[in-house]
Order: structure tokens, then sequence, then C-alpha cells
């Protein structure tokens, strides 16, 4: 089943986000087969949030998966929002 992660970060946390980018990434590379499409929110050239699409069983899977991220790990985000999302027209995850 696929879901949407939408994560805000908390204001003035860049410094936070580049930090942990690295941890991130490898985390992201890890779980390749469930992180289907992912990348940052921008504000002009800042990060400022992060949109994943998760293809796992279920909810409670994919909330286990985003709480292992550095990200999440580290504190960056203000909130997240998890949607079940069933894709329609576009390329295949």
């Amino acid at each position: 089943m696929l879901f949407v992660a939408l994560c805000q970060d908390k204001p003035g946390h860049v410094d936070l986000r580049l930090s942990t980018r690295a941890a991130h990434l490898a985390f992201l590379e890890t779980h390749a087969a469930q992180v289907k499409l992912g990348g940052p929110f921008l504000d002009g050239e800042t990060p400022v949030g992060s949109m994943l699409i998760l293809d796992c069983p279920d909810e409670a899977a994919a909330r286990a998966l985003l709480a292992e991220d550095p990200y999440a790990q580290a504190g960056l985000f203000e909130r997240v929002e998890l949607r079940a999302w069933k894709r329609v027209v576009g390329a295949a995850l």
C-alpha cells in the first residue's frame, strides 16, 4: 500500500537538516524498496520539509519506518502528515 508522508521542518532548523542529511540519505538508500520517491520542499533555495512516497503493508509499518529516519530521530520535523495514496497516472512506482 502506498502512503505519502508530508514532513514540515521546525522553523530555523536548516543547520540540523544539513548536519543529518548524509545519515538521512543513507537511510533512504537502505530502505529503497519501501521509499519509492522523495525530496525536499523548498522556500527559494532553502529546504523546509520533505515529501516521501512509501510502499508499506499498512499505516503502522509506514509510521514505524518514518520514525527510524535520522531526520525524525534528530527532531527536525514540526509535524508529519501520513496519508494513504493511490497512484492513478504517472510513472509506476
